[in-house]
């Protein structure tokens, strides 16, 4: 028995699931070709090498440091040796010199990350940039949370608008955190969505002015959040209380129209 299908064979949960995914829902997410390769190592759950040397991220999803050894064996067993086809707006590194990309598969017509998603190792950024793709990304996810798999079979993976100390706890990782907005106010180039009445502690979500008129113009109005409750999605700050800032419309959902 090889690696990879030890690797395999150690994730049943993964083994029976990341061949879930609604393929023909999923199949709007190609975007142009950017290269393609044989899958040399993986380097976590959402990044991996390849024989050419070339380091991949896989865009548009996070994972939870504490699940990183999970989420790698389950990367490992969808493509280790594997012939991968990358795609994506450019194919220009990121500041770490890894390509960000959607990756497939053979001639699978679904990404990686969805299959990730639907085994619940992963959660969507919220930050991918085509309409379709994030739209599969959020279907996977959404298909793993009704099913309880892997991160939502565990009551933290949404962390409670409502306890700042415990958002705290993870500054400078990537959180989800669900609650009510209590008010919507903008001071200067900023709007916050408050979650409590003291700024100085409790949860707030930040938007600039630039990312604001962008929502808007997409038909989001930010005073809408006001008393509603959301679910947002983005890397946890500290100015006074917690903060995420958000930079684009995947990363806010309110709950009661999902």
């Amino acid at each position: 028995m090889n690696a990879a299908r030890r690797v395999f064979c150690l994730l049943p949960l993964v083994c029976h699931m990341v061949f879930a995914v609604d393929f023909a829902s999923a199949a709007g997410c190609r975007l142009a070709p950017q290269g393609e390769g044989r899958a040399a190592a993986v380097v976590d759950g959402r990044s991996f090498r390849l024989e050419d040397d070339r380091d991949v991220r896989l865009s548009g999803i996070e994972i939870f440091p504490e699940r990183r050894q999970r989420a790698t064996a389950a990367l490992t067993a969808l493509i280790a040796g594997r012939e991968v086809t990358l795609h994506g707006d450019s194919d220009a590194p990121d500041r770490y010199g890894r390509q960000p990309a959607f990756v497939f598969r053979d001639a699978e017509p679904v990404s990686l990350q969805a299959q990730l998603l639907a085994a619940g190792e992963a959660v969507s950024a919220g930050d991918a940039a085509d309409a379709e793709c994030r739209a599969e990304l959020s279907r996977a996810e959404a298909q793993a949370r009704r099913d309880r798999r892997g991160i939502w079979a565990e009551s933290a993976a949404i962390k409670n608008a409502e306890d700042p100390g415990d958002i705290l706890a993870g500054v400078g990782r990537f959180a989800l955190v669900e609650g009510r907005v209590a008010s919507v106010r903008a001071v200067g180039a900023t709007t916050y969505l408050n979650f409590g009445r003291r700024w100085t502690r409790d949860f707030a979500v930040t938007i600039s002015r630039r990312t604001g008129a962008a929502l808007e113009a997409a038909g989001m109005s930010l005073k809408s959040f006001e008393r509603r409750r959301v679910l947002v999605r983005g890397w946890v700050e500290k100015r006074g209380g917690p903060r995420i800032e958000i930079f684009g419309a995947g990363q806010i959902q309110t709950r009661d129209e999902s």
